[in-house]
């Protein structure tokens, strides 16, 4: 059987299509397994890293805006449209897969839809509770529509052939304890974990505010230990940080290629409020300080970090009002109730969806089978 996943830009959506890749290899004899990509894009270092093999097409975003830089960058996007379609016409031809899956992204769409022209078995998966352009736009070719949430199926043109799934997380999630984890990475006293990124590619403000965060703890002499995720902000963030001396509690990493192992040894998550964070939160009930980006279509992080702050799991800030100083206080004082967090971590469990991959793993067999 031959699967070709298409995916990428961020990591909330290459993860969950990795996850797939390696049920579908450890279940699936003779399984043959392609990624694509974007040119340029994270999967070009997240996905060889896992061990599969890559093709990308040039594509790019569309920008909602009428300025003259947006209006070029749109055109130069059109012109790239017509040369990822014969791009994807040329994967296609040499791979000749029985099922294509797209899990997220700008590269998604003109795999998909070739596949979808050429009556190959198709599906795609949306992670969040509102569709973004390039699911909207593929929902309407495909042959499944795999979604997070039960209220998403209002949002497509053929509920049909929608299926609620939730969204797939990594395996190595559930290899290893809170303990095993932190002896892992070399804690070996009782101060807490806190784990900080704000999304796979890092964010420009929500960094700034982490500079004074960390400038805050390095003065207190790290009273937790922390690894923060500072993505494309890592030298920003280090030249920022020159004049201050890190004790070694606290860790500023460009990128945490370990995110199982330190988000299951963690105590408490700062993070945004993208729907495959939230999954793997709510998977192994993580408390959280969630702090929804506000450039994302339709507010839909601030919706998805909203239901889990309803049920008690999360804390909500918004960027427009946050600071570093702020977010340090909330989170010594989320530290200093452990009562608090064990409820939280309970309430995140209680909405989570751990097995996601199983669901989608049976609907993509019956899929082809049919």
């Amino acid at each position: 059987m031959k699967i070709l996943f298409t995916c990428g830009g961020t990591a909330g959506h290459i993860n969950p299509a990795l996850a797939l890749a390696r049920m579908f290899q450890e279940r699936v004899e003779d399984c043959q397994v392609l990624f694509v990509g974007a040119k340029g894009g994270m999967e070009e270092r997240l996905v060889p890293r896992e061990g599969f093999s890559l093709e990308t097409v040039t594509i790019s975003s569309f920008w909602r805006s009428f300025t003259p830089s947006s209006i070029q960058h749109n055109l130069r996007t059109l012109r790239n449209l017509s040369v990822s379609q014969k791009e994807a016409q040329r994967i296609l031809d040499g791979f000749q897969p029985d099922l294509v899956v797209g899990t997220g992204g700008y590269a998604s769409y003109p795999v998909v839809k070739e596949a979808a022209r050429r009556k190959i078995p198709t599906a795609v998966h949306e992670s969040n509770a509102v569709p973004g352009l390039t699911t909207q736009r593929l929902a309407k070719v495909a042959d499944r529509v795999m979604v997070g949430y039960e209220e998403s199926r209002q949002h497509y043109s053929h509920p049909e052939r929608v299926v609620v799934t939730g969204t797939p997380i990594r395996g190595a999630f559930f290899e290893t304890t809170r303990q095993q984890a932190r002896e892992s990475l070399g804690i070996t006293d009782d101060r807490p974990l806190v784990l900080s990124y704000w999304g796979s590619l890092g964010a420009e403000v929500m960094n700034g505010y982490m500079t004074e965060f960390l400038r805050l703890a390095a003065r207190e002499g790290a009273p937790f230990h922390h690894i923060h995720g500072a993505g494309r902000n890592f030298q920003a963030m280090e030249n920022a940080l020159r004049n201050v001396t890190l004790p070694p509690e606290i860790q500023l990493r460009e990128y945490i290629y370990d995110m199982p192992t330190v988000m299951v040894a963690a105590d408490l998550v700062l993070c945004r409020g993208g729907a495959s964070t939230l999954s793997e939160l709510t998977a192994i009930g993580k408390p959280a300080v969630i702090v929804p980006s506000p450039n994302v279509t339709n507010h839909h992080q601030e919706k998805n970090a909203n239901v889990l702050a309803r049920q008690g799991g999360a804390v909500v800030l918004l960027e427009p009002v946050c600071s570093g100083e702020t977010l340090y206080k909330t989170t010594k004082e989320l530290l200093g109730q452990p009562q608090r967090r064990q409820k939280m971590a309970q309430a995140m469990a209680s909405v989570g969806v751990p097995q996601a991959a199983e669901k989608i793993y049976e609907t993509l067999v019956d899929l082809v089978k049919h």
